[in-house]
């Protein structure tokens, strides 16, 4: 299989090594982190040792002797890689040790799958001696800027074996394996005890939730479970990088604000398989289309910001009378309500206006599947969807538009 190179995310991976004595990079299975260390190697002074903790022997050897091992290896300029670290969480106290070592010469990076709230001691043990990096499936910069492209990428997502898998069948067929695997596999390892069949269960009802509020009481019921169980488990989801709940914006505006949070799955090709789309025409003609199509923007928007190098707090809004907003975007001081359609003849929604007064921002934007950019009127700015393969331009449209509209 082909790859698909990387630039962006090689870059801030480059300087988060140059900053930090060791990187924990972080990301879904099979979204390339292993590939894209590799590329690593030639850029790196040094010798590079890698550790797949996927391997028996490499699990078994840092098992033994891990002191021997990575202390002797440290003492030596290069690049040490231990991959799958979350499966050996007994390392993040060792390591903490040898990054405090004086003797240390070499650098560390840490891939994993999951996240360090879900690995047990990594956030205490490496407190304040590394820096964190998440690797996203592919973004639309990364992968072709047609739109048969930013198409292709939101049917099938951006998981490299299923976006470049050679037909739509071929594709699917690998994503229901991927699913297969991690109920089977990746979430009881993190938390055992509940069912296959359960957990298969509870996936699906959050696939047809996508884009929803979550109700853990509502799905508790229909699953036979407690609240509290289906919270747990929706918290492995989150931290293997499979769901995102999008929480909502409080303001003290005097109005009852929705409370729960919105759920949706961060790649677009896994919530179809799920709904069993197997096609474009599927997806058109499907009743999630809308929900799908307003997942896979908030995803490529947050991605391609944080390629840009810009990180924002990303939340929802929505009132009990029902007026809400996609997108709301926090960047220091800055508020950004973004709207996104499929249509690519969007209106200003009444929610929409209601959020900018109660907010105060003077500006929002609409991204919608059309080709052009163009003012809406009452500071709404139509952008299109196209934007989302230029990180740098996105990042200029959103925070600087009066400059794009001068050029």
């Amino acid at each position: 299989m082909r790859t698909v190179p990387r630039p962006g995310y090689r870059r801030l991976l480059e300087t988060r090594l140059g900053r930090f004595p060791a990187v924990v990079f972080l990301g879904p299975r099979q979204c390339g982190k292993s590939t894209l260390a590799r590329t690593l190697r030639p850029s790196r002074p040094g010798r590079t040792v890698a550790f797949d903790l996927e391997r028996p022997s490499h699990l078994l050897r840092l098992r033994a002797a891990p002191e021997e091992d990575l202390g002797a290896l440290q003492q030596r300029p290069g690049l040490i890689l231990i991959d799958e670290i979350q499966r050996e969480p007994s390392l993040f106290p060792l390591l903490r040790v040898l990054l405090d070592d004086s003797r240390r010469r070499a650098r560390y990076l840490l891939l994993g799958s999951a996240s360090p709230d879900l690995i047990k001691g990594a956030s205490e043990s490496l407190a304040g001696r590394v820096g964190y990096l998440d690797l996203t499936p592919f973004l639309a910069a990364e992968v072709g800027r047609t739109p048969a492209r930013l198409r292709r990428l939101w049917l099938r997502g951006g998981l490299p074996r299923s976006f470049l898998a050679r037909s739509e069948a071929a594709s699917l067929e690998w994503r229901e394996a991927y699913l297969r695997a991690l109920l089977e596999r990746d979430v009881p390892a993190v938390r055992p005890g509940l069912e296959a069949a359960t957990l298969t269960r509870l996936v699906t009802m959050l696939a047809h939730l996508h884009g929803g509020l979550v109700n853990e009481s509502e799905l508790a019921g229909g699953l036979g479970v407690t609240a509290p169980t289906v919270g747990r488990y929706v918290d492995v989801l989150e931290g293997l990088f499979v769901v995102r709940r999008l929480p909502p914006y409080f303001a003290n505006v005097g109005k009852r604000l929705t409370k729960a949070p919105r759920v949706y799955f961060r790649d677009t090709g896994l919530l179809h398989a799920l709904l069993g789309v197997a096609d474009p025409d599927g997806l058109r003609g499907h009743p999630k289309v809308g929900a799908s199509w307003e997942g896979f923007v908030i995803e490529q928007i947050l991605g391609a910001l944080g390629q840009a190098r810009v990180s924002p707090r990303a939340f929802f809004w929505r009132t009990h009378g029902g007026a809400e907003v996609d997108l709301i975007l926090e960047m220091g001081g800055t508020i950004l309500p973004i709207e996104v359609k499929l249509s690519g003849s969007p209106v200003v929604s009444r929610g929409l206006l209601e959020c900018m007064k109660d907010l105060s921002c003077p500006l929002a934007f609409v991204v919608h599947g059309g080709e052009d950019e163009f003012p809406l009127g009452q500071g709404v700015r139509a952008l299109p969807a196209r934007l989302l393969a230029t990180p740098d331009r996105l990042r200029d449209s959103l925070l600087h538009p009066r400059r794009r509209r001068g050029r």
